[in-house]
């Protein structure tokens, strides 16, 4: 299955609320109003219980919030952006709301209301707002396509890692196709999908909720909002909590290089330290150490790059279904140690194949199989949370952010060369994140800096953002966290050692310093380095 194909299925779907290789851009940034806010409605909400499956917990509110399609016509069309509040446990001591953004882009933040990963402290003195930006999911979905078989019929052409001719060949056709259906109908949000319109419907949003000031948390992408909201709106910050970061500066003006980084520095690094630390923690904590990790490891990914390899029970390790789903483990410490098994059951087979047919009967055990056959499925880029209703049941959020916001060579022709220099210093990863890319080179909502915001990121914010950055995160590598401390204004960098995408949740201590943070608004010291509570690779139970 590709990774556009992916992408796609994991976008949440939901109704329709409201109706070369050179990289060139402008040098002329959009400007931003400064000066007396206008008014704007308030939020109407209505009691709704976010999981119909149990009782109504009647702590919960929806709603439908609308904005401007297009901001330089304010008073045109508007879109609506579907908004879930946990109210505050303490109404007395309420202070506001924590909007919250789980990233992506295209990741649906509506039940992130429901959230537990934030102490109690914090529930007892904020409504939690969770909300489905502008494109995704309930909020008015990007759709490129009418029904799922047109789309399965340009996905299915699509290989996620393609290596042969033919199969890069034939991937690179078939995302002209799919680049070419968003156009014709996607209508005209394509064309508004930028990060920018997602900071000012959160500006939006937090005046029609009665806030001041804007507290909120971003995850991942949540940190190019976060960081974009600090910079348009330096003022209105309260408290602005970013983890998992972005480099704001490198990737709004050069997509190419953004991604080379995130092969490299975050994909390969961290992939790189989980094969050590395994190796470290050894058998049984971790059940691929048996032998040096790091020459098993490629020789299965060399292995499934010319030769798919067919489990006993039929299903099949494809490079592409391997690669996304290694990528998808180094997401959460508490996916390391089954990955482990995974790849050990994985390279008992292949060896098993070279001794003798696989239709011959099978010497691993059932469990064995299991694990091995995680990898041969694809594993979804993104959380998928609403229901289907329409015969196209996914949303096509995650190009039309990054397509607007990350410049990018027009020519889908030369991702085929980009993927053979990336892979000689990210092996794994190079190729994989390389073809992530070439459906920005014909989209047909490009970047412009009319519809982007691409700094200044030095802006000096009423009060300290709080940065926080895994040491081994492989999404979002750790220089970029550095990165954006160093571009804002008025910041201070948290770090974590660990090998996982984003942090809080992860550590007591971490917690207990954005408890502080988000309700006294005490900025933590500067320079910690910070342990999780949990061991990645855990002693099995007796």
């Amino acid at each position: 299955m590709s990774r556009i194909r992916t992408v796609a299925l994991a976008a949440a779907s939901a109704l329709v609320l409201v109706p070369g290789v050179a990289v060139t851009a402008s040098a002329a940034a959009p400007s931003v109003a400064v000066g007396a806010e206008a008014a704007v409605a308030p939020v109407v909400w209505t009691p709704c219980n976010p999981d119909p499956s149990k009782p109504d917990p009647k702590i919960y509110d929806c709603a439908v919030y609308p904005v401007p399609l297009d901001y330089a016509k304010p008073s045109g069309e508007k879109v609506g952006i579907a908004m879930l509040r946990r109210r505050a446990n303490n109404p007395a001591e309420r202070i506001g709301s924590l909007f919250l953004n789980p990233g992506g882009p295209g990741g649906s933040g509506y039940l992130w209301a429901t959230t537990t990963r934030f102490e109690k402290s914090v529930q007892d003195h904020f409504d939690l707002v969770g909300f489905d930006p502008r494109g995704v999911a309930r909020s008015n979905p990007l759709r490129c396509f009418k029904t799922n078989e047109d789309a399965d019929a340009v996905f299915n052409r699509m290989t996620g890692v393609p290596v042969t001719s033919t199969e890069v060949n034939d991937t690179l056709a078939a995302t002209k196709d799919y680049t070419a259906a968003c156009g014709h109908n996607a209508g005209d949000l394509i064309n508004h999908m930028s990060t920018i319109n997602v900071v000012r419907d959160l500006d939006r949003m937090r005046q029609a909720v009665g806030d001041s000031q804007l507290t909120f948390a971003g995850f991942s992408y949540g940190t190019l909002i976060g960081s974009t909201y600090a910079n348009m709106y330096p003022d209105k910050v309260r408290a602005i909590i970013i983890d998992g970061n972005v480099d704001p500066q490198l990737r709004l003006h050069n997509g190419l290089e953004y991604d080379r980084q995130r092969a490299a520095g975050g994909f390969e690094l961290a992939l790189d330290e989980y094969l050590k630390r395994c190796k470290t923690a050894g058998v049984p904590r971790c059940a691929f150490a048996d032998g040096d990790t790091r020459e098993k490891f490629d020789a299965i990914r060399d292995h499934l790059r010319t030769s798919p390899v067919t489990l006993p029970n039929g299903s099949t390790v494809t490079l592409s279904s391997f690669t996304s789903q290694v990528a998808s483990a180094l997401y959460s410490q508490s996916r390391l140690a089954p990955l482990a098994k995974s790849l050990q059951a994985l390279d008992t087979a292949i060896q098993q194949e070279g001794a003798r047919p696989l239709t011959a009967a099978p010497t691993v055990g059932a469990a064995d199989v299991d694990d091995a056959s995680i990898l041969a499925r694809t594993a979804p880029a993104a959380m998928r949370e609403a229901p289907a209703d329409t015969p196209y049941t996914s949303d096509d959020s995650y190009y039309g952010v990054n397509c607007q916001d990350k410049p990018y060579p027009s020519n889908p022709e030369v991702f085929s060369h980009i993927a053979r220099a990336w892979e000689l210093e990210a092996p794994t990863f190079g190729r994989y994140q390389a073809f992530d890319a070439p459906a920005c080179a014909t989209w047909p909502a490009p970047a412009r800096w009319s519809e982007r915001y691409s700094g200044p990121w030095n802006k000096k914010t009423a009060n300290t953002v709080m940065v926080i950055g895994n040491t081994f995160d492989p999404a979002t590598q750790y220089r970029f966290a550095e990165n954006m401390q160093r571009e804002l204004g008025n910041s201070v960098l948290v770090s974590v050692d660990m090998i996982q995408h984003c942090a809080i949740g992860s550590s007591k201590v971490l917690n207990a310093m954005v408890t502080s943070y988000l309700v006294d608004k005490a900025v933590p010291a500067p320079g910690q380095l910070l342990k999780p509570d949990a061991d990645p690779f855990p002693v099995p139970a007796s």
